[in-house]
This record gives C-alpha cells, structure tokens and sequence, in this order.
C-alpha cells in the first residue's frame, strides 16, 4: 500500500482515493483519533467516522464527482509536523434528482504528522469558496454569502 512520504503527498492521495470512490484508502490517510470538519460544519473526531461519512457521499451524491488538485501549500512547523493548504476544483456532485450540478472550488487545510513509515493526517477542514463574497449573515433561519463592499 503507497502511503505518504512528504506532507506535499497528502492533497494527491486524497484526491486519487477520493477519484476512486475508496473511503478505505481515504480514510487511511488520517490518524486513528484524527478530526475532520466538513464544508456545513459537520465534525467528525475519528478515522472510522471520516470514513464512513466519506463512503456515503462517495456512494451517493459525490459518486461521479471527482477532484482536481490546483494549487498546494505546504508549511512545516518543524520536522514532523506540517499544514498542508490545497486548493481544489470539485466537478460532478449530483443533486438530489441525479441531475449534475456547477462545479465548486474549496480549500482544504490539513494538519500533519510525520508518523514511523508515513505522514498522516491528524486534523482536516474543508471551507467553499464563493468567490466575490466576504463573509455570511445569518437571517430569518437563512444563511446567505454577501459583500459588503458592493
């Protein structure tokens, strides 16, 4: 099994995984008690929940979406521990008819830690880019990305 060898592997094996549908070998890319916050905020605090969350979207509305790598940026804070930054294109999500939807960009930071063998992910979250926005307001039970600037 190829594992990570430098923090810089880490964005490509999780797009080569996820481009494959294998929750297994995405999921091994994360430590055991790793956590793991999605674009809604849903957190997970384990490598099985990553997982298993992983799987079903991947066998659901993300199983024809595939991810491209954009641009990387990787910061070691010394010799075995690292923030990985990714920027990523997502095409191919379907919407709840099947049917599917525009492309998303996000960027995606990774936690790492050089491990015996490996790196390995102890800490992930993923934040939508939404581009010519600043920040969201919330209002009437509805969030909406705005800019205040125009």
């Amino acid at each position: 099994m190829e594992t990570p060898q430098c923090p810089q592997d880490i964005p490509t094996f999780f797009a080569k995984a996820w481009n494959a549908g294998d929750a297994a070998a995405l999921g091994r890319l994360f430590v055991e008690d790793a956590d793991f916050v999605n674009v809604v905020g849903l957190w997970w605090h384990n490598r099985s929940d990553i997982e298993r969350a992983h799987e079903y979207g991947l066998k659901t509305f993300f199983k024809f979406a595939q991810l491209s790598v954009r641009r990387t940026k990787v910061r070691l804070l010394d010799e075995n521990n690292a923030v990985i930054h990714v920027r990523w294109m997502l095409s191919g999500q379907l919407d709840k008819d099947g049917n599917t939807l525009d492309d998303r960009t996000a960027i995606m930071m990774f936690v790492a830690q050089r491990q015996e063998d490996r790196w390995a992910v102890v800490a992930a979250q993923n934040t939508d880019v939404i581009p010519g926005k600043e920040t969201l307001v919330a209002k009437a039970g509805r969030r909406e990305a705005v800019d205040y600037k125009n």
